[in-house]
């Protein structure tokens, strides 16, 4: 309970309103730890209510009992008239709808982005936050490992998706983190490649990126193995040992301190040397949350101070157009001035 005033008490303080007043959902479960698909949140100096209505006040209501967060039962009618005392709402520009903000302008209120000050709070990850992301990666890592052996010759991609998914669900997990990505052979040159019908045969390599959520947090990881080694792998083979090599000098070397755009440079640069940084087409990495996309972002053009209490992507790649692709991810967090995985297992190439 102090834990969360505390981190209320100063986004209040940092968004220059006299409350603020949020619809988005990930942001009202972020302020009351509660999720809803509808409702709104109103924070001012003395107080927390999170407006509910009958599908979700009983539930709500004893979930935030003792948490200092008071559960008003309504809608937004009842919302709007809490909100009348205040005359400048604080509201996220870049999540409130044009809609919802004339509905707040037509009732008097002045709008001030709060979205700066929630943004602050969410970079920085609290110990209970912590630990959600970490059972989110448990979950995700632990599945993955019961997939490896029900994986055959002649299933579909989409197949490979869906017994993962349902191992995640199996641990405890409430939902993916975002679409899962299975691709076969030269599949795997497409970062975002969508799971298609494609089906696995003898030597194939697969690339998996996936990931789950817990308590509304998300876990993030790919990993890249061949389907049997039919021994016409050997660049391949050489190319996962320099992505992986990538991904390992940014564990050892990343400090607190550093710039996002100087992690990203920790992969890039290896890879430069063995000339294959022009084929490493996105970011390092994205901060990993509530959202699966996140601050800080681990880019060449990252300016974010990298400090602890920030997770992020360590998602190294390099993908040939029509042949191959290889990508290792790991959730990671700074902890002790230092990049410290979520992940606890071996990343050497996997031959099944």
């Amino acid at each position: 309970m102090d834990m969360l005033a505390e981190k209320l008490r100063k986004i209040y303080q940092n968004s220059g309103a006299d409350a603020l007043f949020i619809e988005t959902d990930y942001l009202r479960r972020y302020l009351t730890g509660f999720y809803a698909t509808d409702g709104a949140v109103l924070l001012d100096g003395k107080s927390c209510r999170f407006v509910a209505d009958l599908r979700y006040y009983e539930a709500a209501a004893r979930a935030l009992d003792g948490s200092g967060i008071d559960v008003v039962e309504g809608g937004m009618r009842e919302a709007l008239e809490l909100a009348s005392a205040y005359k400048t709402l604080g509201v996220p520009f870049d999540e409130i709808s044009l809609a919802a903000a004339r509905r707040l302008e037509a009732a008097g209120h002045t709008l001030v982005d709060c979205a700066p000050a929630l943004r602050r709070a969410t970079l920085i990850k609290i110990p209970e936050e912590i630990g959600y992301i970490q059972r989110a990666c448990d979950i995700a890592e632990d599945a993955f490992s019961a997939l490896l052996p029900q994986i055959k010759e002649g299933m579909a991609e989409y197949e490979v998706a869906a017994l993962l998914e349902y191992e995640m669900r199996a641990r405890g997990a409430s939902g993916t983190s975002f679409d899962t990505i299975v691709a076969f052979g030269a599949n795997g040159s497409v970062p975002h490649h969508e799971t298609g019908t494609d089906r696995l045969k003898f030597g194939d390599p697969v690339l998996i990126d996936f990931g789950c959520k817990y308590e509304g947090y998300c876990s993030d990881c790919t990993r890249t193995f061949l389907f049997g080694d039919d021994k016409k792998h050997e660049k391949f083979k050489q190319i996962y040992a320099h992505v992986l090599k990538a991904h390992l000098l940014v564990l050892e070397t990343l400090r607190a301190g550093m710039t996002g755009r100087e992690g990203d440079a920790i992969a890039r640069e290896y890879l430069r040397k063995y000339d294959l940084a022009q084929y490493f087409t996105h970011s390092l990495g994205h901060g990993i949350g509530l959202l699966i996309h996140e601050q800080p972002v681990l880019s060449p053009r990252g300016e974010e101070v990298l400090t602890d209490g920030m997770v992020f992507s360590d998602e190294p790649g390099v993908y040939l157009a029509g042949e191959l692709g290889v990508r290792i991810e790991d959730s990671v967090k700074m902890e002790g001035g230092i990049a410290v995985s979520f992940m606890k297992g071996n990343k050497n190439l996997i031959v099944l």
